[in-house]
């Protein structure tokens, strides 16, 4: 299937495991090549059915690629990076060198919150907000705990917020759709947000954390990591979504 310019469909149901992975790129000129790369890797090969979707995002501060790839279950990711992976990875980092990997992660969609009344119709801009969490119990009430108050309020511009929980327990990923930068910034400095905040700060096993894992273990995480804030460079859809949408 050609390259396509929609966002990829995060409520999809056949999508049992989602793999979300961070490319840092020596510069911001390297940005581009590489998530092209990695999209280019995808469309010219033969995919197997179990891949349903790659979407690759582009930082606004320049500095790295999020990859968000949307698969029918681990064992066949498993085998496919076991067998195809490295030689892919290979030609890009010859063509593309000083690229750094911090690693993947493995989630699940749990949960998300859709406004009945979305006030645009296609997202231009991604937020990323991430949560260190101490085992399923504190994902599961982070995640429901972000639902229920974005639930209750009136977000103008939230398209939709896709809570995600890595398989290991230890980590929440929301992936918010915004109608564009605006909107988010609007939010980030009004009151829903503050409420949002302090639901969030009194659960138990719940901290605040980079959305890209740092790959320096010297390296010290600011006490209120910055949201990390994405545009859509390009997806690969294998599988068309059987959800319409």
């Amino acid at each position: 299937m050609p390259l396509a310019t929609d966002l990829p469909d995060f409520r999809r149901p056949d999508a049992a495991t989602v793999l979300v992975s961070a490319w840092l790129v020596p510069d911001a000129g390297t940005q581009r090549p590489a998530a092209d790369a990695v999209l280019a890797g995808w469309e010219h090969q033969r995919r197997p059915d179990a891949m349903l979707a790659l979407s690759a995002f582009l930082s606004t501060d320049g500095g790295h690629v999020l990859n968000y790839a949307q698969w029918t279950d681990d064992a066949a990711h498993l085998e496919w990076a076991r067998t195809r992976r490295p030689a892919g990875i290979g030609r890009i980092d010859e063509a593309l060198p000083g690229i750094r990997r911090p690693g993947l992660i493995r989630y699940r969609r749990y949960r998300s919150h859709v406004p009945a009344a979305p006030t645009a119709t296609r997202p231009a801009f991604l937020t990323t907000p991430a949560f260190a969490t101490t085992g399923p119990d504190a994902q599961r009430a982070l995640a429901d705990t972000v639902v229920d108050v974005l639930d209750r309020e009136r977000v103008p511009g939230l398209l939709g917020a896709h809570l995600h929980l890595s398989r290991d327990g230890d980590r929440v990923l929301n992936i918010a759709e915004w109608a564009d930068a605006d909107a988010w910034r609007e939010f980030t400095a009004g009151g829903a947000a503050d409420r949002l905040r302090a639901a969030i700060g009194a659960l138990p096993g719940v901290t605040p954390v980079p959305a890209v894992p740092v790959d320096d273990p010297a390296a010290t995480a600011p006490a209120a990591p910055a949201v990390a804030r994405y545009r859509l460079h390009g997806t690969v859809v294998n599988i068309p979504s059987p959800r319409p949408r």
